[in-house]
């Protein structure tokens, strides 16, 4: 079967059909479960979140029937709609969402009471915020610190060398738990490149764990590392976690935000 595209006036989106969806879905799970065979991780140990941005949430509730739980959203006003929606549907009320994008002052409260996690928190700021405004009847909001490992002068992301103050000042946070790092680094030509620039991250991840000395209730787990182009480089450097979109739901169109074939306004990353 054939995807179609829909249009308005202002942008259009590539639609998949279901098995589309769900072959491009199985597809990155052989590309994750071949990566740990290859290099030697234990199987399942690496997470998929996919990246659902800008797509319907119908096509999340399709890769939910075939078994993805975990989805990341960039833009906090159409995450927040989607999650608003989905708790609404009892087959999707279960889901686990990631907030992957910055978080601005004025929409921390947005992530605090929707989200299950958030990628990017690079100011202590933020994260105060967020732990304040986290409502008492969920657990605390799980977090991890972007990472600068390659010095992209346009990336956000704190410098390896401030992310144990960073750190430091999070675990004081009680509506917040340090799961650990993410990394967005600009992206490598080669095979070599790519895991070079994810060693580091992997390297900057461990050597916080080793300084921070957390306990057993305070380990820090995640290395959220890898997309698409270099999911294999990140994976033999040592991530727990993918985040991969265009391989499962395709190309994007930018900035569109999409519910069920619906706009609902555009947002800044």
């Amino acid at each position: 079967m054939q995807g179609k595209s829909q249009a308005n006036s202002s942008y259009s989106w590539f639609v998949n059909t279901q098995d589309e969806l769900i072959k491009h879905w199985k597809s990155v799970l052989e590309r994750i479960r071949s990566a740990e065979l290859a290099h030697s991780r234990k199987p399942g140990s690496v997470k998929l979140l996919a990246v659902s941005k800008t797509f319907p949430l119908h096509d999340i509730a399709t890769l939910v029937q075939a078994g993805q739980i975990d989805f990341g959203e960039n833009y906090i006003s159409e995450g927040v709609q989607k999650i608003e929606v989905a708790r609404t549907q009892s087959a999707l009320s279960g889901l686990v969402w990631h907030c992957i994008g910055p978080i601005q002052s004025n929409k921390t409260k947005w992530v605090a009471s929707h989200f299950a996690w958030a990628h990017a928190i690079d100011r202590l700021k933020i994260a105060e915020r967020l732990s304040e405004q986290r409502p008492h009847h969920l657990p605390p909001l799980n977090v991890l610190i972007q990472v600068n490992v390659d010095g992209g002068l346009t990336k956000s992301g704190v410098p390896p060398e401030d992310a144990l103050a960073l750190a430091q000042g999070l675990l004081g946070l009680k509506g917040l738990k340090l799961r650990g790092l993410m990394t967005l680094p600009d992206p490598s030509p080669t095979r070599e490149q790519q895991v070079a620039v994810h060693q580091r991250g992997f390297e900057v991840f461990h050597d916080l764990k080793a300084r921070l000395g957390l306990g057993p209730d305070e380990a820090m787990d995640t290395l959220s590392m890898g997309m698409t182009q270099d999911m294999e480089a990140a994976i033999q450097a040592g991530s727990t976690c993918v985040r991969v979109g265009t391989a499962i739901f395709g190309a994007r169109a930018p900035k569109a935000q999409v519910m069920d074939g619906a706009t609902v306004g555009t947002e800044n990353p």
